[in-house]
């Protein structure tokens, strides 16, 4: 059996290293099963930094199709260009895909095309927001794909609501905790928190939504909101260049501005922090694999499982929620959390016994 894994940006190898390491065990167990992670980028793409590989304990991609391009439309269809060329020259059984990229449309698009099983991770996600564009990605992935690989009841429910036959839903839980129980033994405390002086309790904040930065205004009410109620306790700020730019431009503050982090140390960071701030739904579900305070600075969540079993709370774009929320956090007045279902850590094991058992 050929696996042919796509991973169209940093997040996505992620998710997609444990079904790497899953296969790879089962190969050397004796099963007939063999994988090729394909990279829809370019194979010097600075995102990727040296270490991840290593960090992930995963080899790396053994195929780049060296797309490189900002317009998603143009993205789309060099993705789906080059994608098709490499089916047609490699013999392929099932290509997984995740999440809900342009590249990860163009590579669902093209396999089912050619006639390929297409198995999709992180399955029946919805914001509900049409005018999103990877909301229209993840509603054409998930109709197109053979497989649908779901991470708790409520995706499952939504592609049984959007028309999936049952048989092609599996909840086998969200695979990002694979990733993170995997390396948690190996996660490391990054030296910047002793350059920062830092030896007790600290929030970490993170950003990256377009339409926060988009309304510079209300963002500085927030990050003073979070700072007015952070009780002393420091907020480390791991932000990219650019994003820590337009922050220091629209309040100046007394947040620890420091660079990206390595995988492993990220991990380390936020697992260790008395909170987390954030606005990107993979750290929220990784505070609630951890049991660690989250607020999560949107309206909604792919994965409500966060909110009603886990520590994360939704504010929204409102400074206000958000001063209210980081008050209970500095004051340890959280709410009782726990895992949802199937957050086990074991994921990639269940989808990988599911690809055997259909093509045996």
């Amino acid at each position: 059996m050929n696996v042919c894994i796509v991973a169209g940006a940093r997040p996505n190898f992620i998710k997609v290293a444990p079904i790497v390491r899953a296969i790879s065990l089962a190969y050397e167990r004796g099963r007939d099963i063999h994988y090729t992670l394909v990279y829809t980028g370019r194979e010097d793409d600075p995102t990727l930094e040296e270490s991840l590989f290593d960090d992930l304990q995963i080899a790396p991609p053994q195929v780049f199709l060296g797309v490189d391009c900002e317009n998603l439309n143009e993205l789309t269809g060099q993705v789906m260009s080059a994608f098709e060329r490499y089916l047609q020259g490699n013999p392929t059984d099932v290509v997984i895909v995740v999440d809900d990229l342009a590249s990860t449309l163009a590579a669902a698009i093209v396999t089912k095309k050619q006639g390929i099983k297409l198995a999709h991770i992180v399955a029946g996600t919805r914001s509900f927001d049409i005018s999103m564009p990877k909301e229209i990605n993840r509603l054409v992935i998930d109709g197109l794909s053979d497989l649908l690989f779901t991470a708790g009841m409520g995706s499952s429910s939504v592609a049984t609501r959007e028309g999936a036959e049952l048989s092609k839903i599996y909840m086998v839980g969200n695979i990002l905790m694979d990733t993170l129980r995997f390396n948690l033994p190996r996660m490391r405390r990054p030296k910047v928190l002793d350059e920062l002086g830092i030896v007790g309790d600290y929030f970490v904040f993170t950003l990256n939504r377009k339409a926060l930065i988009a309304h510079p205004d209300n963002l500085a009410a927030m990050i003073q909101a979070l700072l007015d109620n952070a009780n002393g306790i420091p907020v480390v700020a791991p932000l990219r260049d650019n994003i820590a730019h337009v922050v220091r431009d629209i309040s100046p503050s007394s947040l620890l501005f420091i660079p990206p982090l390595p995988y492993l140390e990220f991990g380390w960071l936020t697992s260790h922090a008395k909170g987390v701030i954030t606005d990107s739904g993979n750290v929220a579900e990784e505070a609630t694999f951890n049991g660690i305070p989250c607020v999560t600075l949107n309206s909604y969540t792919e994965h409500i499982e966060t909110v009603n079993v886990g520590s994360n709370v939704l504010v929204g774009e409102d400074a206000g929620q958000l001063g209210q929320a980081v008050a209970k956090m500095a004051r340890g007045e959280w709410k009782d959390c726990g895992l949802p279902e199937r957050w086990d850590g074991r994921s990639a094991e269940r989808i990988v016994q599911i690809l055997m058992a259909i093509e045996s």
